[in-house]
């Protein structure tokens, strides 16, 4: 193994510079130096890197797992404080100092701009480790150098669709948490499927802003997006309770309100369907739990799929409709009863039943069904035909999005529970 000699830096004030610039002094007040001392000097400094660099060459070692010439090589170094200071204190998670993401972008692109060497043991001016978490530690305005492991306690898990610049994306690696592991700062989709953003990252030979494939050039499933917690306009909670939207619910939706979906489900009897959690990622337990609870309702079919809508948001937020039943009920239900031995008195013609809800999928741009032609004729009977100037047809339009709202708007609805898109709680009241 080699070793370079590295003139230390005049101006700076780390203890490593430091340390050389004395070094250097003492020899050269000194002048000489015997053969044995410089020997001896020789073996301290082969023991000494020895021990120093077992861990940095076990990661320079480690195999790569991608031909990619793109495939960062960065390894991490252990949690600091600004210089490599003790951190003790500072694993304790405290309040977050608040930025903004213009700020975040700002102190990233300085690096950028600098061409930031990468090291997982040196230090920048400002501070910071010049690794990828030191990177994403800087951007965020920690005040101490964190690691891929560390950065989640100071941010909330998000979703891909959620993702704006400032966010950053972070990949751990269990097998070779050090040398495996990588972070970088999401500035911004590039196009409009959503396959490419751009990537401020740490990574050899120097900080870099580049075009890249979500979620990255390898272990792309292993990224997971992540949000400061210290944001001056931080995601909002969910404290009202009017419905968010079906977008915020389903596989990959990672939000507040799938949390609260789910302790509403569990203090109406869900529990059983989660073995951890409820958590902001959804889940199959969340799914078995809403449509558990719309089973309850007397819901069947499209009306119970176990996504919720409207409706059973609404039952929900104001502790309405019925509880989930155990899964094991103590007594049996009841059988049905017998045919009745006198003549019936002859009932009153009933209202004829709504037909049943296709479903939200039947519904929306590109749909071309006999539902939708069902759902516009529909709406002219109801008198909510002002958007119409031909039709209704089989393919869904603007004018039947814009019947629906005004249908919707004349219950009072508001906001996401008047987007023009019919729901189980629409269709009924449609039909009756």
């Amino acid at each position: 193994m080699e070793f370079s000699d590295v003139e230390p830096d005049a101006a700076c004030g780390c203890p490593a510079c430091a340390d050389r610039r004395l070094a250097r002094s003492l020899a050269a007040r000194s002048g000489r130096c015997s053969a044995r001392g410089a020997r001896r000097a020789a073996v301290l400094l082969a023991a000494a890197g020895s021990v120093l660099g077992t861990a940095t060459a076990a990661v320079a070692a480690a195999p790569r797992t991608d031909s990619s010439p793109s495939i960062p090589d960065a390894p991490q170094g252990e949690v600091a404080g600004p210089y490599g200071a003790d951190t003790a204190a500072r694993r304790s998670i405290a309040a977050q100092p608040a930025t903004t993401r213009a700020e975040i972008l700002r102190r990233a692109r300085t690096w950028v701009a600098q061409k930031v060497p990468y090291s997982m043991s040196s230090y920048w001016s400002d501070g910071y480790r010049q690794d990828c978490s030191g990177f994403v530690s800087m951007a965020w305005g920690l005040g101490s150098s964190q690691t891929t492991w560390t950065l989640p306690d100071f941010a909330d898990r998000i979703s891909k669709d959620d993702l704006q610049p400032g966010d950053a994306l972070i990949y751990n690696n269990p097998k070779n948490p050090q040398g495996g592991s990588h972070t970088v700062l999401f500035g911004g989709w590039l196009d409009a499927a959503h396959t490419r953003y751009t990537a401020l990252e740490q990574t050899r030979p120097g900080t870099t802003e580049r075009s890249t494939p979500y979620a990255y050039w390898s272990n792309a499933g292993g990224y997971l997006p992540y949000r400061y917690r210290g944001l001056s306009q931080p995601m909002p909670a969910p404290d009202g309770d009017a419905f968010p939207g079906t977008d915020k619910f389903g596989p990959g939706k990672v939000n507040p309100y799938v949390t609260r979906l789910g302790k509403m489900l569990v203090d109406r009897g869900g529990g059983r369907f989660y073995h951890e959690g409820p958590s902001p990622d959804w889940g199959e337990a969340d799914r078995k739990a809403t449509e558990a609870f719309q089973l309850a309702q007397g819901w069947r079919g499209a009306e119970a799929d176990g996504y919720p809508g409207k409706d059973t948001w609404d039952l929900l937020v104001h502790h309405k409709g019925k509880d989930i039943p155990p899964a094991d009920p103590a007594t049996p239900a009841p059988p049905p009863p017998t045919a009745p031995t006198t003549p019936a008195t002859p009932a009153t013609p009933a209202t004829p039943a709504a037909p049943p809800f296709p479903g939200a999928d039947r519904f929306g741009p590109g749909r071309v069904n006999d539902d939708v032609l069902l759902l516009g004729r529909q709406l002219v009977r109801k008198g909510y035909a002002a958007a119409y100037r031909e039709g209704p047809s089989r393919d869904w339009g603007e004018a039947d999005r814009l019947n629906v709202q005004a249908f919707q708007r004349a219950q009072g609805w508001t906001g996401p529970e008047a987007d023009g898109y019919p729901g189980p709680h629409t269709w009924r009241l449609l039909f009756t």
